[in-house]
């Protein structure tokens, strides 16, 4: 308690800033994932990727980014055996927050699409077995995670493919592509309305008080999904053939249909990341904040302060504009070449995912999840059309997440508890 009362400004002002150095890992890697296939398709600029971001990301982080964050999340590691000894579960936020930002600022470097989740997790595993012991790790929970490597990307790769083949099967394979894409775009459209209503209200919205039960949550995902698609063929109606462009390539007019399309998943993918996955950057900052304030009082519960809410989307904008074309260009351009239909279905089917996960409690990563849906999307063309190489190096930049997290964790704490005590 001493330390805490001795030191307490010193941690929060660091805890700020390891928070700011978190989210802007968060949003050079994992929104930066979440937008890639927007602009690796061409549906929309790197400009205008960072015009949707600043909005709908700080829109979905302060709107639904809950207002209330668990201590130690995801409930990896149980602290009650320190509950006496505040200053080392400081130690030890600050620590993890340290290493996970680390992590993912090494991983856009090198273009990695790595998940933001499992790098905050292995950095708290990594700081629970030196700072308090391997058996405050809840091992079974390390177990799902682990198991979510295999299960995110299949079930996202799953959903993309069969998106691919609905459009092939709907609209490419027929007679009058145009008019089909035109007539299937709206239905197309109510989907992401539809599963980002969801995601928003299953996930983001239970700590504003909005109490829904599961048919009210349908309901209203309807509607929201009702008035997406009647935007949608208000935009679409508009689009004409353009013959030029469909001499050099078949289908360039029936990949504009998408384009506007892709704007609507864009946008909808930038609010729920910033609702469903701010609190991994501010979620140690907040706990870090509670302790120095109540004066060393260990809670499971944190209350997240509107300027800790502002200061992770802000974070966040921060590492797309500065670091996030790198993981982009992996996300949207190596894994397999992208069109606008292509990565629309790629995008719903990380959504839909999302959806399932939330509902049945399965522990999946985002960023697992968009980029399995990505390589669903290049398995409907044929293994060929994948860069099997850059996949590689993807999956063992997953592999490796977890014991880097964990062995910078281990560093640092022994680092901030020599200076401190």
């Amino acid at each position: 308690m001493d330390i805490i009362a001795a030191y307490g400004t010193a941690f929060v002002i660091l805890a700020i800033i390891f928070g700011l150095y978190m989210t802007w890992g968060i949003g050079a890697n994992d929104l930066a994932n979440a937008m890639g296939t927007s602009v690796g398709a061409g549906a929309v600029t790197l400009r205008q990727a960072i015009c949707i971001a600043i909005i709908f990301e700080f829109s979905g982080a302060v709107i639904a980014g809950g207002h209330v964050t668990s201590t130690i999340r995801k409930g990896i590691i149980d602290p009650s055996s320190i509950v006496n000894s505040p200053e080392i579960l400081v130690y030890g936020m600050l620590a993890s927050l340290l290493a996970a930002a680390f992590w993912l600022m090494v991983a856009s470097w090198k273009g990695w699409p790595v998940s933001t989740t499992h790098s905050i997790i292995g950095a708290l595993i990594g700081f629970a077995i030196v700072g308090i012991g391997p058996d405050a790790v809840i091992w079974s929970k390390v177990g799902s995670v682990v198991g979510s490597w295999v299960v995110s990307p299949v079930v996202g790769g799953t959903i993309s493919f069969l998106l691919v083949m609905s459009t092939r099967k709907l609209i490419f394979d027929t007679d009058d592509p145009l008019k089909n894409a035109k007539l299937y775009a709206p239905c197309y459209v109510f989907l992401v309305g539809f599963v980002i209503s969801l995601v928003t209200m299953f996930k983001g919205l239970k700590h504003l008080k909005v109490d829904l039960s599961v048919p009210q949550s349908f309901g209203v995902a309807v509607i929201i999904g009702l008035i997406t698609a009647g935007i949608g063929w208000y935009f679409i109606r508009r689009i004409e053939a353009d013959r030029e462009a469909d001499r050099d390539f078949h289908f360039a007019s029936v990949e504009r249909v998408f384009a506007p399309m892709m704007l609507f998943t864009a946008c909808a993918m930038a609010f729920a990341h910033g609702s469903n996955d701010v609190a991994n950057g501010i979620g140690p900052l907040a706990a870090v904040v509670s302790i120095v304030s109540s004066g060393g009082e260990v809670m499971q519960k944190s209350e997240l302060p509107i300027w800790i809410l502002l200061l992770g989307g802000g974070g966040i904008v921060l590492g797309l504009i500065t670091l996030g074309y790198r993981v982009m260009l992996t996300v949207g351009r190596k894994i397999t070449e992208l069109t606008p239909s292509r990565g629309f279905c790629a995008e719903l089917a990380a959504a839909t995912t999302v959806v399932i996960a939330s509902r049945t409690g399965l522990p999946v990563s985002t960023t697992h999840i968009l980029v399995g849906s990505v390589l669903g999307v290049g398995l409907a063309r044929g293994i060929g059309a994948l860069d099997l190489r850059v996949v590689f190096n993807i999956i063992v930049s997953w592999l490796v997440t977890l014991p880097a997290g964990a062995i910078m964790a281990m560093l640092f704490f022994f680092t901030l508890k020599g200076i401190f005590s």
